[in-house]
C-alpha cells in the first residue's frame, strides 16, 4: 500500500493523484493516530464512511484506540459533513474528527 504520513496538514502538503484519497485527522484523534494526514490508495473494499472507518480501525492499535467508539467522530467528504452512507472515491479528502462545540 502506498502511504504517506506527513507531519502536518497545510493546503499545499501534498498534491493527491487521481487513484488516492487524503485523510486528515483533527484534535485528538492527530494526536492518538500519531499524525495529522494520511495519503493513500483507496481500497477496493471501501466503498463509504463506515467501511473505510472500519477498515482504518484495522489497519492497527493507534488508529484502532483513536476509532474506537464512532459515536463521538464526525466525517467530512470534500469540505461536507457526511453520514456513514456516503460514498467513498478516489481522490476524495476526508476529514475526520470530533464534534466541536462553541462556547
Amino acid at each position: 500500500m502506498d502511504c504517506r504520513h506527513l507531519a502536518s496538514h497545510t493546503a499545499s502538503t501534498a498534491a493527491v493523484r487521481g487513484d488516492e484519497m487524503k485523510l486528515l485527522y483533527f484534535a485528538w484523534l492527530r494526536a492518538r493516530i500519531g499524525h495529522a494526514e494520511e495519503i493513500f490508495q483507496k481500497p477496493a473494499e471501501v466503498n463509504d464512511v463506515a467501511g473505510l472507518l472500519e477498515w482504518l480501525r484495522d489497519r492497527g492499535p493507534l488508529h484502532a484506540e483513536a476509532l474506537r467508539d464512532l459515536s463521538v467522530i464526525r466525517v467530512a467528504v470534500n469540505q461536507e459533513y457526511v453520514g456513514p452512507k456516503h460514498p467513498i472515491r478516489e481522490g476524495d479528502e476526508i476529514a475526520i474528527f470530533p464534534p466541536v462545540t462553541g462556547g
